[in-house]
């Protein structure tokens, strides 16, 4: 069985690569990323492509691609972590609270239009590529979503569960008008605990900010669950 992954370097994508490299059905395993992915090296059966721009697939990655059987899409990034670079200096004292109020409409706006990029653009682009790459085949195509999202979302549901939402949407239709070739997926993880999971450890980001917190957080919740 032929599998892609992206997100590989992430948590929930290091977890889906351990996961296929030690299932032996799975006998390729073809990874986008950006960058190297160590957890991949030195097995045989994963075959990282390193690929800067999704919102383009030429035919001759597609055509590696033509007889995979299946897709999970776990690459991702917190609403929090995009487009955090500053508009510019403020150099006149007089027109600070102008400059503020510009740059965080300007930040906010330019998180959003990132978010959404990475978040539904992205997987949308590269499912609708797959589809006609693989017909008649069928393949799968498994989206990370996550909870909070959405596909009735009302005035107050933010960014991300309406993003996420949508994508869920727009896959699922996308998998009718390809009829039966494509199949889509989503998945809406809760919180993510690696605690356990000691051969993924050292392969993705540490957690910053409030994420941060999870190793103190995760222990009482586990401790919740398994009482209840």
């Amino acid at each position: 069985m032929h599998l892609i992954l992206t997100g590989a370097t992430g948590l929930v994508g290091s977890g889906v690569l351990h996961a296929m490299l030690t299932t032996p059905t799975v006998s390729k395993i073809t990874i986008l990323s950006r960058g190297p992915v160590p957890m991949a090296e030195g097995h045989a059966k994963a075959h990282v492509v390193i690929h800067k721009d999704y919102t383009k697939y030429p035919s001759e990655l597609m055509l590696q691609l033509r007889d995979a059987d299946g897709c999970v899409w776990a690459q991702g990034i917190s609403q929090t972590k995009v487009g955090k670079e500053l508009v510019g200096p403020c150099t006149n004292p007089s027109a600070l609270l102008l400059f503020v109020n510009q740059w965080l409409i300007m930040l906010v706006a330019k998180r959003n239009r990132e978010y959404i990029e990475i978040t539904h653009t992205y997987p949308l682009l590269f499912a609708r590529a797959l589809a006609s790459s693989t017909a008649p085949k069928p393949v799968t195509f498994i989206y990370v979503s996550g909870e909070g999202a959405t596909t009735s979302p009302g005035r107050f549901t933010p960014i991300f569960g309406l993003t996420k939402g949508r994508t869920e949407v727009d896959l699922l239709a996308l998998s009718k008008e390809a009829g039966s070739n494509l199949r889509a997926i989503s998945l809406r993880p809760g919180g993510v605990d690696p605690t356990y999971h000691e051969e993924i450890a050292g392969f993705y980001p540490q957690r910053t900010g409030i994420e941060g917190f999870g190793p103190l957080i995760l222990p009482v919740l586990r401790t919740v669950y398994s009482a209840m």
